[in-house]
């Protein structure tokens, strides 16, 4: 990884600035990324929901992402970069995904196989969601968000075995 590399990838993003792909505020987030980034996919991520921005030099990070996680832990939170797609591969661990600082696609594609563990999405406001697709088997699904129209779009589906998914926005500080 070369600082060439990642000045190459900010020129992109750049560019799609120039195109209206993205608004400045995702520039400068997604550049923060690019310049911190230490492999060629934590680079082209920055590019992925970009049409026609992945770099081919940069390898392929694929446009989908797995999170496996057995008897432990998986958290993502803060600002990262989230792809179009996400196994979320959990078997008696917790997962805690928090999107609120996110820079996410418009639209999310969640594939849950979970056994015997939870997953916690934390949306951010203004989000939708669709669970039509879960399957449950004596686990449970708590839908606090409930909107079918907004952006960015959640879209989850795949099979929850004796565990919970709890899908919510982030509580308001009194402080605030």
């Amino acid at each position: 990884m070369s600082d060439a590399e990642r000045e190459h990838v900010v020129s992109l993003l750049n560019r799609a600035v120039g195109r209206g792909m993205i608004t400045l505020d995702e520039f400068t987030t997604r550049t923060d990324i690019a310049l911190a980034a230490v492999t060629r996919a934590d680079l082209n991520v920055v590019l992925i929901d970009l049409p026609g921005m992945v770099n081919n030099d940069l390898g392929s990070a694929g446009q989908r992402v797995e999170l496996k996680n057995t008897m432990g832990t998986t958290v993502r939170k803060g600002v990262w970069v989230v792809p179009p797609e996400l196994l979320v591969s959990n078997t008696l661990g917790s997962t805690d995904l928090d999107f609120t600082e996110a820079t996410v696609p418009p639209s999310v594609l969640i594939d849950l196989d979970v056994s015997l563990g939870s997953v916690k999405l934390v949306v951010p406001e203004g989000s939708s969601v669709n669970i039509d697709a879960v399957e449950v088997t004596a686990g449970e699904i708590k839908d606090k968000v409930r909107n079918g129209i907004g952006r960015p779009h959640f879209v989850l589906r795949g099979a929850v075995r004796g565990g919970s998914v709890l899908i919510k926005h982030k509580k308001k500080s009194l402080w605030h």
